[in-house]
This record gives C-alpha cells, structure tokens and sequence, in this order.
C-alpha cells in the first residue's frame, strides 16, 4: 500500500489523544454508549449533522449538550413545535427606531453547535428553513445572505415512536445528516450507574470544555489528510451503488452519501491511531451514514426488514478489497 501521504506520526497521536480527551469528558455525564459518542466526534471533524433517533428518556439531548459542553464555542437550542416559525430560526430584519435603520437579528441557528430537539415536530416550513444552513453554510434573510460561523454542526433528535403531531423529515433533509445515531436502553449496570451519577447533582452543570475551537479546526485539517487507498475508495462506491440495485430499497443513495461515508471512515482511522483507512472502517460507519438514506419498499418494511439490516445484508455481500 502506498502510504506517501499518509499524515505524521504526531499528528495522528495527537488526534487520537483528542478523540479520547472527548470521550472521557462526555463520558462523565453519558454512561456507556461509547460508539455514539464517537460517531459524535467523527461528525465534529467531518463537520457534518447528526440525526439522534431513539425513544423518550434514553439521554439523546444530554448527549448533544455533553458533546457541546466539550468543546469552547457557542451553543444553541431550538425546541420544535408546530408554531414554530422559520424566522424563529434564521432570525428577522427589523426597524431599529433609535437609529431609523434595518437590523438583523439573528435566530438560534446562528452557532457553532445547534441542538434541534425533536425535529419532526416543526412545520414542514420550518424544517425546510434548515436545508441552506445544512448544506451552504449559511442563511438568506430579505435577499441577504448571512455566512455561519465555521465549526457549524446540528444535531438534531427525534422519538420515532410517537408519531402524532409530527411531520416525516424529507429525504433531501435526512440526506443532509452526515450520520444517524441510535443509543438504545442501558444495560442493568449501566442504568444503576446512571442511577449513583446524577443522585446528588447533574454533571452536565460542571462539565468542562475540553476542545478549543482553533484546535478543532486543525484536527479537520488533518483528518483530511488520512489516506484513501483506491481500492477503498472503489469499495465505497460498491457499497454505495448496492443500494440502488437492492430489490428491497426504493430509493437508493446518492453521491454525497459516498462523499460522507469516506470523510467518516478517514475520521474514524484518524481516532483510532491510524493514517489510513481500512475496510473495517467502511464497514463499521456504513449503516450509521446510509441507512437513513434509504427508502425501503412497503413489502420488506411488511416481512419486518429495516433499514440497518439491509445496509448489512448489502456489507456482507459487496466483496472486501483485499490487503
């Protein structure tokens, strides 16, 4: 294997040593789910959006707050309801009377890390409002547009079990999510952890950040320098291309679907010591990256067929470059 460009020494221990910085921290509000937490901070390179979906009371927000507490810059809530409007969001224009001029104010989506809590409960309207600052970087108010600071990432939850009151995100906004994470329930232990961490206080409320920002741009620079062997490269647009010719999938994946599953695969060895992407890494990112992608037919949802089974039914037929 050519490895001509592979990043330093240092700077590969230098990420893995943040990555693991990062989790330690979040680890003290978050018990277990340690691959959530690392799907976290692989989006954070990435500069991508994650979609949390799990049931109520399983700490999908706590997550996102712990994740936003780690690193030092600004953070931003938006609470989704149905009257939620798109300038709650973006912001407004308005009349400054003091000094008879237009002002901008800016909404809550003008941050480095915005939690969008329970994102499928926001008007259709709203949601769609997300899509520029998703992928532009960026807002447009009365024909102007407003550049988003750099790091920008959202996460956004949402329960998948209630469905009144909710709108389905659409497949060009769930696209737009680099990653989908699921946490699911504790084990006995860790629920009895859990149970002793938070008796005498939140340790949300004494977290420190652990990550500046100038730093985190770095790290961005130098993932991207993580090498990509060409028979990686081909393996991913294999496993891409499989589902579009899936017989259970509707609507398969698009481009920038293999674009973010070989950004996240090159995050993922860069965390874990190395300066080259693996199969393994391709394999163990692909259902979080394009499972959501999918639309899977009526009849496979019938015979109980979800998406993840069928990103891994696609894994293990697609052949495995070889070493």
């Amino acid at each position: 294997m050519n490895t001509a460009h592979v990043p330093a020494a240092d700077d590969i221990a230098r990420l893995k040593e943040t990555a693991e910085r990062f989790r330690a921290n979040v680890g003290k509000v978050i018990v277990g789910k340690q691959e959530a937490i690392d799907l976290i901070f692989v989006a954070l390179l990435c500069e991508g959006h994650v979609l949390i979906e799990d049931v109520p009371g399983v700490g999908k927000t706590l997550l996102a707050k712990a994740a936003a507490r780690s690193l030092n810059c600004t953070f931003k809530r938006i609470q989704c309801t149905p009257d939620l409007l798109p300038s709650d969001v973006v912001g407004i224009q308005f009349f400054n009377q003091k000094n008879s001029e237009f002002e901008f104010r800016p909404g809550p989506i003008i941050a480095n890390i915005v939690l969008v809590d329970e994102i499928n409960r926001a008007m259709p309207r709203t949601q769609s409002s997300l899509l520029e600052c998703m992928q532009e970087r960026q807002v447009t108010v009365d024909l102007k547009s407003i550049s988003l600071p750099r790091p920008f990432m959202l996460v956004a939850t949402q329960n998948p079990i209630e469905l009144e009151g909710t709108f389905p995100l659409p497949e060009a906004q769930l696209d737009r999510f680099l990653l989908k994470a699921k946490l699911g329930y504790p084990s006995v232990q860790e629920e009895s952890d859990v149970l002793s961490r938070f008796q005498h206080a939140n340790p949300l409320e004494n977290l420190a950040s652990i990550v500046e920002i100038s730093e985190l741009l770095e790290l961005q620079s130098i993932y991207r320098r993580v090498f990509v062997e060409e028979s990686i490269r081909d393996y991913v647009v294999r496993v891409n291309g499989a589902t579009r010719k899936n017989p259970d999938i509707k609507l398969g994946t698009s481009t920038r679907a293999a674009l973010g599953l070989q950004a996240a695969s090159q995050a993922m060895a860069g965390i874990q010591g190395r300066g080259f992407v693996i199969p393994d890494d391709v394999k163990m990112l692909a259902p979080s990256v394009l499972s959501h992608r999918i639309m899977v037919k009526m009849e496979a949802r019938l015979q109980g067929r979800a998406e993840d089974d069928i990103i891994r039914e696609i894994l293990s037929t697609v052949p495995v470059p070889a070493e």
